[in-house]
C-alpha cells in the first residue's frame, strides 16, 4: 500500500469514526472508496493504531495528522522508500518532552561523551575564562568612572583635573579583559560545536551499522516514521541542546557565583537587596508558566486535530465533492480554527508576559540599588564607581537565572532525545553466528519439515508445513489472506527463525548459512515495487552494481521493458521522481523484473508481482517472469490465479498448514478448496465482464 494510500486511509477511518459518532449516514459513507469499497479502519497492531482509544474524534484525528506530519519528514529523505508498505511514526521532538530516566540517560551521555573528555575540559575552561574575564570587566571599569567622578569634582573645586592617563590605563585594561573573554568564549564556541557535531556523526555511524545488525521483525512492528526520527530530528536536536545547554550552564553558574562574590566585596546589603529578587522573580514566573501550561498543550492538540481535518479533507477531496460534504467539512474546520485560536492566544499572550514581568522586576531591582547606593555613596561607603559597577552585576546577575530557566528545557530535551536514541541502540542484535555451509556449495533443492511457526509465540501462523521442492522447479503458494504464504518465504529468507522444525536448502539446514550467503541466492519481485530516485538505468542496475550498459540494455529486453524504455523522454538516463509517478505501475513492475534479471540469482520469489495492473500489462509481465524463472527454483505467491497455472508444483495453504499440493489441473479434478478459489474467482471475474457489457 502506497503512503498516500495509507493516508488517505487513515482519514476515511478518522471520517467515519466521527460520522458514525455524529449518526450522519451520509458523512460515514464518504469513507467509503471511489469503487464503493469500505475501507478497513486501522488493526489493532497497526502502528499508528487509535482503535478503541477515546474520545474517538482526538484520536482519530491525531491519528491522521501523526502520519500526514511524518510522512512529509520521510519525503525529503533519500534514497526512496517503497511506494507501498511505510508506516508513519514520531514526528520531530515536541518542546518539554521529558525522558522518562533523566538521570540514567544524563549518566549514559556523560560516559559516552568520555571520548571526547580532552575537548570538553578545554570548552570548559575557556568557557569559565571568558565568564570570569566578563566578571571583572564591570569592577576594573568602575575604577575609570570613580577617576573621572573625583577628577570632575576636583575641577569644580579647584583642586585639581582629570587624570586621564590613569583614566587611559584603567580603560585599556577593562579592553585588555573584554578581549581576552572574546577570545576564551569564540574558543569555548568552535570547540563546542565540534564536539556536538563529531558526538551526531558517531551516534548516526552507530546507529547506520545498528540497522544491519537488527532482526527483521524490529522494523515490521516499528514504524520507519519512528525510525527516521531517531536517526535525523532526535540526533539533531541532541546535538542543538548539547550544544547550548552545556556552555550556557556552565558559563550561567559562573556568572552567578563570580557575579555574587564581586557584589559581596561591594556592599552586603545592598547584595541582599539584590538577592531578593530571585524569590520574587521565582513565584511570578511559576504563576506564568502554571497558566500557559495548559493553553499550550491545548494548542498542541488542537493543531494536531486541525492537521488532521486538512490532510483527510484533500487526500480525500474527491470523496467529500462526491457526498456533498464542502459545508459540513468548512464548518467543522471552521469550529476547530476557532479553537485553536482561542488556546494559541492565550497560549501566546501569557508566555509573552515572562519577558515584561522580568523586565519589571529587575528595574525594581535596579531602582533599589541606586537609591541604596546613592545613599552609601554620601556617607563615603562606597564610591560612585562602585554603584556603576553594582547596577552592571545586578544585570549580569537576573540574566544568567533567566538562562538556567532556559537550560532545564533544554537539557530535558536532551535527555529525551538521547533516551530515544539510546533506545534504538539497546534493541536487540542478531546473533553472529559461524556459518557451517556456503551458499555457493549447495544445490537449491528445498525442503520443508513440519515448520512451525508464530510472530508472537503463543500465536502460530505456520503450524505443521512440510514440502518438498527440486532444483529448477517453480513453486506456487496460494490461499486466503493471512494463509501464511509470504511468512513461508520470509522463513525461508531468514528473516525469522523457525519455532518448530526445519528448512532445508541443499539438504542443509538455512540456520547453518551465513544470513547474507543465504539470501545472495534469492532475487525477488514483490508487489511492492523498490525503486530509487535516480535514473531507469540506476534502479535496473541495483540487481548487479557492476553491470555493463549492454548488460542492463539485456536485462531490460528479457523483461520486456526496453520498449516502454526506449519511449521515455531520455531513454536509460530518464530520472524517475521521488516516488515514481512518472511510469506506471506496470512499468514500474517490468522495471523490477529486469532488475531480477539482471541479479542471476539461483533462486526467485514473486510474491503478487502481477496483482495491481491491468490484463494486458498482466500478459507482458507474465512473459518477463517467465524468462525470468527458466532454470531457476521460483517461489510463486499469487492471488490471480491464471497466473500459475503452469507452476509444476502448487502448494494450497490455509491456516498454516498445506491442505492441497499438486499441479493445477490435478487440484481442479480434486474439486477441493483450490478448485473452491478457482472457480469463485474466474465467476467473479466473468461477472464483472458481463457487468461491464
Amino acid at each position: 500500500m502506497s503512503a498516500n494510500e495509507k493516508m488517505r486511509r487513515a482519514g476515511a477511518a478518522a471520517w467515519r469514526k466521527r460520522a458514525a459518532a455524529a449518526g450522519d449516514p451520509a458523512a460515514a459513507a464518504a469513507g467509503a472508496n471511489a469503487d464503493g469499497r469500505a475501507l478497513a479502519a486501522p488493526s489493532e497492531h497497526a502502528p499508528f493504531g487509535a482503535a478503541g482509544t477515546t474520545p474517538e474524534e482526538r484520536a482519530a484525528r491525531r491519528e491522521a495528522a501523526a502520519f500526514a506530519m511524518e510522512q512529509v519528514g520521510a519525503a525529503a529523505k533519500g534514497p526512496r522508500r517503497p511506494r507501498r508498505g511505510g508506516h508513519h511514526g514520531h514526528g520531530p521532538m515536541m518542546a518539554g518532552a521529558k525522558a522518562k530516566d533523566f538521570k540514567g540517560t544524563v549518566r549514559r551521555m556523560i560516559a559516552f561523551m568520555g571520548r571526547f573528555k580532552v575537548a570538553l575540559a578545554v570548552v570548559l575552561l575557556f568557557a569559565i575564562g571568558s565568564t570570569v574575564f566578563n566578571i571583572v570587566g564591570p569592577k576594573v571599569l568602575s575604577q575609570a568612572t570613580t577617576e573621572l567622578f573625583n577628577g570632575i569634582a576636583a575641577k569644580l573645586a579647584g583642586t585639581g583635573g582629570i587624570n586621564y592617563e590613569a583614566v587611559a590605563g584603567i580603560l585599556a585594561a577593562t579592553l585588555a579583559l573584554y578581549g581576552v573573554s572574546a577570545v576564551c568564549s569564540f574558543v569555548q564556541g568552535w570547540m563546542m560545536t565540534s564536539v556536538s557535531q563529531r558526538t551526531c556523526y558517531q551516534l548516526r555511524r552507530e546507529i547506520a551499522a545498528k540497522i544491519d545488525r537488527m532482526p527483521m521483525g524490529y522494523f515490521e512492528k516499528s514504524s520507519v516514521g519512528d525510525t527516521l526520527s531517531r536517526i535525523t530530528n532526535d540526533i539533531d536536536t541532541l546535538g542543538q541542546s548539547f550544544n547550548q545547554g552545556l556552555t550556557q550552564l556552565v558559563t550561567s553558574v559562573t556568572m552567578i557565583i563570580g557575579v555574587l562574590i564581586m557584589m559581596l566585596t561591594i556592599n552586603p546589603l545592598m547584595t541582599l537587596v539584590t538577592l531578593f529578587i530571585i524569590p520574587v522573580s521565582a513565584v511570578l514566573v511559576k504563576v506564568i508558566v502554571t497558566r500557559s501550561q495548559r493553553y499550550f498543550r491545548q494548542q498542541q492538540e488542537t493543531l494536531g486535530l486541525i492537521n488532521g481535518q486538512v490532510e483527510e479533507t484533500f487526500s480525500g477531496h474527491a470523496v467529500v465533492k462526491a457526498f456533498g460534504q464542502e459545508q459540513r467539512v468548512v464548518r467543522q474546520f471552521g469550529a476547530t480554527n476557532e479553537r485553536l485560536y482561542e488556546s494559541a492566544w492565550k497560549s501566546q499572550f501569557l508566555s509573552g508576559l515572562m519577558q515584561p514581568v522580568m523586565g519589571f522586576v529587575s528595574n525594581a531591582g535596579y531602582v533599589a540599588v541606586a537609591v541604596l547606593g546613592s545613599f552609601f555613596a554620601a556617607q563615603g561607603v562606597i564610591t560612585v564607581g562602585d554603584i556603576q559597577a553594582f547596577i552592571q552585576y545586578v544585570r549580569n546577575f537576573t540574566q544568567p537565572i533567566t538562562q538556567l530557566t532556559q537550560v532545564s528545557n533544554i537539557l530535558q530535551m536532551m535527555a529525551a532525545s538521547a533516551e530515544r536514541v539510546f533506545e534504538f541502540l539497546d534493541e536487540p542484535e542478531v546473533e553472529p553466528e559461524e556459518a557451517k555451509v556456503r551458499a555457493a556449495d549447495a544445490s537449491c533443492d528445498v525442503e520443508f519439515e513440519h515448520v512451525s511457526f508464530g510472530y508472537v509465540p503463543d500465536k502460530p501462523v505456520i503450524r505443521d508445513f512440510s514440502a518438498s521442492v527440486r532444483e529448477g522447479q517453480t513453486v506456487a503458494l496460494v490461499g486466503p489472506t493471512g494463509a501464511g504464504k509470504t511468512t513461508m518465504v520470509k522463513l525461508l529468507m531468514r528473516f525469522y527463525d523457525v519455532n518448530g522444525g526445519a528448512i532445508r536448502v541443499g539438504g542443509h539446514d538455512v540456520r547453518d548459512f551465513d544470513r547474507n550467503d543465504l539470501r545472495s541466492m534469492f532475487a525477488m519481485v514483490l508487489q511492492d515495487t523498490w525503486l530509487f530516485k535516480g535514473t531507469v538505468r540506476e534502479n535496473i542496475r541495483y540487481g548487479k552494481l557492476d553491470a555493463t550498459d549492454e548488460e542492463v540494455v539485456a536485462a531490460a529486453k528479457a523483461a520486456y521493458a526496453h520498449h516502454f524504455i526506449s519511449t521515455l523522454p531520455h531513454g536509460y538516463d530518464t530520472e524517475i521522481d521521488e516516488d515514481a509517478t512518472n511510469i506506471s505501475e506496470g512499468q514500474r513492475q517490468l522495471l523490477a523484473i529486469a532488475r531480477a534479471i539482471l541479479a542471476d540469482r539461483r533462486m526467485l520469489i514473486l510474491d503478487e508481482a502481477t496483482s495491481s495492473v491491468d490484463t494486458r500489462t498482466e500478459e507482458r509481465i507474465q512473459k518477463a517472469m517467465d524468462n525470468l524463472m527458466a532454470g531457476r527454483t521460483s517461489f510463486v505467491i499469487a492471488h490471480r490465479l491464471s497466473t500459475i497455472r503452469n507452476a509444476d508444483l502448487i502448494l494450497v495453504i490455509r491456516d498454516g498448514d498445506i491442505v492441497e499440493q499438486g499441479t493445477h489441473d490435478e487440484l481442479l479434478e480434486r474439486g477441493g478448496f483450490y478448485a473452491e478459489l478457482y472457480t469463485s474467482q474466474f465467476a467473479k471475474e466473468d461477472q464483472r465482464g458481463e457487468d461491464d457489457e
